[in-house]
């Protein structure tokens, strides 16, 4: 999958024509996609009301709460769990990094091993890599504290996940198809789960899952404690917090956008170019350390990772036809800087927390501004600059 070939000569990649605008379906005007880097407005500095080392849980999840790193929380985190514990539901408004995960986790496993009845969480994510990511979390949270979670997601065979659910365990992390397939399989009693935690809701929107949510909220018990995590919010989600949430505590901490760190400009080309020896060319020069490519379909992807290797680059990619297990090795590898390249789908626009990405490139055009917006978001994080390119084709 991490790919590092040489030959002599560069490769052949056919190229169709493409029609004169940012690419085949896309109607983003070009002037959209090149603006400076602005630096952002010193933000007012945070307070936090509490430190890790003070607070009031279990001495075993505090101490692998401070052995993770963690000293003071941040905004998202001071402002829900301690509604959290009590027991409200949480509208939590935040973009991606801002340390949602700990800010439910945390919570949850502390009455997750009080004593009384048997409490167990359903988590519900958009997409493979983001309920994998909450599960790493959750194996450094509850570390010594015997509680125990499966992770219920496609790609992966759904008879292990099967054989865990039956192991009855307090926390199942899932993506809504295959949750929705384990409950008509009756693999899962969702009826018996009373804290429910949404993440990434517009996401879920975006990709299609509304209804399969709630199909999935209508098989949990109405008595219940609901938590939401979403970094807009969009009618069909405002829509779902009504039904879903009651009385909740709302904690906004959205930052300046991202977006205003990136550098963003566009590569012009025209039919008669070789686009694929211009990709090259970039990825060639100086500070293009780690670079995240998309490509429009999950073909474009594979054709464009075996070009790039065979022309000498230390490249993976990731796509929704890739098994689960080889999307998570291309991307602990790219986040771990043993490969440069990372070419992707959509798949990757949203959700992942990727540090230190220098350069997003738009071989092809997304279909819209917001999708625009979701890949380069994956750049410029942390307070950091970063660069976006797209490859647009001249008009005549």
């Amino acid at each position: 999958m991490f790919r590092n070939r040489r030959q002599n000569s560069r490769p052949s990649f056919s190229r169709r024509p493409r029609p004169s605008r940012a690419s085949k379906g896309s109607s983003l005007d070009p002037a959209l996609l090149i603006r400076k880097a602005v630096e952002p407005a010193p933000e007012e500095a945070f307070v936090p009301s509490f430190e890790f080392k003070d607070i009031p849980v279990d001495p075993q999840l505090r101490g692998n709460i401070l052995k993770k790193g963690y000293t003071v929380p941040t905004p998202i985190q001071d402002g829900s769990i301690l509604p959290i514990s009590e027991g409200r539901d949480v509208l939590g408004i935040a973009n991606t990094g801002t340390g949602k995960t700990a800010a439910f986790l945390i919570p949850l496993l502390h009455m997750a091993i009080q004593p009384g009845p048997k409490e167990r969480v359903l988590i519900l994510v958009p997409t493979h890599e983001i309920a994998t990511q909450i599960f790493q979390e959750f194996l450094g949270f509850s570390r010594g504290l015997r509680l125990h979670a499966a992770v219920c997601v496609g790609g992966l065979p759904i008879y292990r996940q099967i054989r865990d659910l039956k192991m009855d365990p307090s926390f199942v992390i899932g993506t809504p198809g295959r949750l929705k397939d384990l409950i008509e399989r009756k693999a899962v009693n969702l009826s018996r789960f009373t804290r429910v935690v949404l993440d990434e809701a517009d996401r879920m929107v975006d990709m299609g899952f509304i209804n399969d949510v709630r199909h999935i909220l209508s098989h949990v018990p109405e008595k219940r404690q609901s938590l939401f995590f979403s970094a807009t919010l969009p009618k069909e989600v405002k829509d779902l917090i009504h039904s879903f949430l009651h009385d909740p505590v709302t904690i906004s901490v959205k930052k300046q956008e991202t977006v205003m760190n990136v550098e963003q400009d566009v590569v012009w080309v025209s039919r008669t170019d070789n686009k694929i020896g211009m990709l090259v060319d970039l990825l060639r020069k100086a500070h293009f350390d780690k670079v995240l490519i998309f490509a429009r379909t999950k073909r474009s992807v594979d054709k464009l990772t075996r070009f790039l290797a065979d022309v000498g680059f230390l490249v993976a990619c990731i796509h929704g036809d890739k098994q689960q297990s080889q999307r998570q090795r291309a991307l602990d590898a790219f986040k771990a800087h043993r490969v440069k390249i990372l070419v992707a789908t959509d798949v990757a626009a949203r959700g992942l927390d990727i540090p230190n990405v220098s350069h997003v490139i738009n071989y092809d055009a997304p279909e819209t501004y917001e999708d625009y917006v979701h890949r380069i978001g994956r750049t410029g994080r942390a307070g950091k600059g970063g660069t976006a390119l797209t490859f647009v084709e001249r008009r005549y």
